[in-house]
């Protein structure tokens, strides 16, 4: 069998070698466009601020590398730009020339283009593979670039102004959207801004790029919302785009999204054709087609298309939870599934619980907490997760995706057994507690509501000590101290609801607990005081 691969990096690569240890006989070409068939993407930004220190440490496996141990012909710097798929050929563009190649089976893995929206020119950069990043790297050093621009606060944006501001440059980080960070929630995005910000980095949100001109040795930057700034260097990262030309071209049926359309074996509409990668639509955590473009997916689903093209039948490649991390400077965020704008998008009724815990027992040395935050529903399925912290952020989602995963649901969280000694981890962990607090919620045990419910006239009763809500608290509200709640209890009001605030919403539990005991219709804020307090600054509460 002769199998061609159009596109190496992640899905094409580890298609090609697990292609080759299942089957030692089968032909396997890989064209790749670029110089490089196999490298590091996701550590690019890093590169630029000197994280990594070598060039070639971006190269995983190098063509000859392929071509010895696992006897791939691997063709760099050959574009395939036409598929006749009733002739079963492609036709390739190299430095020798255009010729066809013949195929039994066809993967494409062409990845996704950087999106661009007409902005270029001298000094204006993306960052899609070694090339562009070789060329930004070069530029900011013969330049002797001291400030750019970073359009776009996603992955790469958040990345790569960080890698900057480590360079010795400074920058300017604009996002079009109201927050950064599309997969988190605006709470959880404020952290990430908070994190860059403390960096050094200069966060404007609800602020575009309109033009990009040369001016005076350098590049004069408009926003839309009408100033401007000039800049040594702009790298756009405003978000990627399926390359699906050849899809296109060849007649391939493509889903609503713009992805290429595959069942759940990986094979497209042609039963020769097989696809994986960034430029496939996938199935995401709401059951739906949509387009999630991580290095994770890509790798199981080339695996997969490996097995698949020998007549296996592995189907886990199409279904994507979107498990994701982001490192900004100290903070790590994290996030799995759906965010409450997507629910809300979909109609999807929800709840959600906050908790912030401590990354491993607290009286060991070295303790920080965590911001962690989850959405579920009714029945206790998990819908999503997001969290924050200086460590084992990561760690807490990688639990959490793997229950969604398997199909568990928030009392799996409750019960799961996880490893505990005091300098990793606290006896109930931080996974656990989200567990506890979301059965204590549905089970109506510790009736909760949000921030952003908060209405004027009601109200709240604050169980923090004086000196905490000297700090700050919410307008309005009634103090007394959780351990002293029961000798004032005739001096709540039994005609109305009462909203029993703390700082992060255990004595709020608590002072709930207590209440409800005694015959008041007590809620607890979810979060506390904290999640207020973010909600605030985020204006998601009624009064902003």
């Amino acid at each position: 069998m002769k199998v061609v691969i159009i596109g190496g990096v992640a899905g094409g690569a580890s298609c090609a070698t697990r292609l080759r240890r299942l089957d030692e006989r089968a032909e396997i070409i890989i064209f790749e466009r670029g110089e490089n068939v196999s490298y590091a993407n996701c550590g690019l930004p890093y590169y630029i601020g000197r994280e990594i220190e070598r060039e070639e440490d971006l190269t995983v496996a190098s063509p000859a590398f392929l071509r010895a141990r696992f006897n791939i012909d691997v063709r760099v710097m050959s574009e395939v730009i036409g598929i006749d798929r009733k002739a079963h050929t492609v036709t390739v563009r190299s430095p020798q020339g255009e010729y066809k190649e013949s195929y039994d089976k066809l993967v494409l893995t062409p990845g996704a283009g950087a999106k661009t929206f007409g902005f270029g020119g001298e000094g204006v950069f993306t960052l899609r593979d070694v090339r562009n990043t070789l060329d930004l790297n070069a530029y900011l050093t013969d330049n002797n670039v001291t400030n750019a621009l970073v359009a776009g606060g996603g992955f790469i944006g958040v990345e790569i102004a960080e890698n900057l501001i480590r360079r010795g440059i400074k920058v300017t980080l604009a996002e079009f959207a109201p927050q950064l960070m599309p997969p988190f929630d605006k709470e959880t995005a404020l952290l990430v801004s908070d994190a860059l910000k403390g960096g050094g980095v200069d966060v404007r949100v609800n602020t575009g790029v309109k033009a990009v001109e040369r001016a005076d040795g350098g590049l004069k930057v408009a926003f839309t919302d009408g100033t401007a700034m000039n800049a040594g260097a702009v790298i756009l990262a405003l978000g990627v785009a399926p390359e699906t030309a050849l899809a296109k071209q060849a007649g391939l049926e493509l889903a609503a999204n713009g992805g290429i359309k595959t069942d759940e074996f990986m094979r497209t509409s042609d039963e020769d054709v097989f696809a994986a990668g960034d430029a496939v639509s996938v199935i995401g955590a709401d059951g739906g087609e949509t387009l999630i473009p991580l290095a994770g997916p890509a790798n199981r689903q080339g695996r997969s298309v490996a097995a698949n093209l020998l007549g296996g039948r592995e189907s886990n490649g199409r279904a994507v939870l979107g498990a994701s991390v982001v490192k900004v400077f100290d903070l790590t965020a994290a996030s799995v599934g759906r965010n409450e704008k997507q629910l809300q998008k979909a109609g999807v009724k929800y709840k959600k619980a906050y908790a912030f815990p401590m990354t491993h027992a607290g009286y060991y040395p070295g303790a920080t907490q965590l911001t962690l935050k989850l959405l579920f529903g009714e029945n206790g399925e998990i819908y999503g997760a997001q969290a924050a912290g200086r460590e084992n952020v990561e760690k807490q989602i990688d639990v959490i995706s793997a229950v969604m995963k398997l199909g568990g649901t928030v009392h799996d969280l409750a019960q799961m057994e996880l490893c505990y000694a005091p300098p990793y981890n606290s006896a109930k962990s931080p996974v656990n507690m989200l567990g506890f607090i979301a059965e204590n919620i549905l089970s109506g045990l510790c009736p909760t509501t949000y921030a952003e419910n908060l209405k004027k006239g009601d109200f709240v009763l604050d169980v923090r000590m004086p000196g905490e809500c000297a700090r700050g608290g919410i307008p309005g509200a009634v103090n007394i101290p959780l351990d002293v709640l029961r000798d004032h209890i005739d001096e709540l009001p039994k005609d109305k609801k009462i909203i029993v605030s703390c700082a992060v919403g255990l004595r709020g539990y608590l002072g709930t607990r207590i209440l409800r005991q005694h015959g008041f219709d007590a809620v607890n804020l979810s979060g506390g005081y904290r999640v207020y307090s973010l909600c605030s600054r985020a204006g998601m509460l009624q009064n902003d």
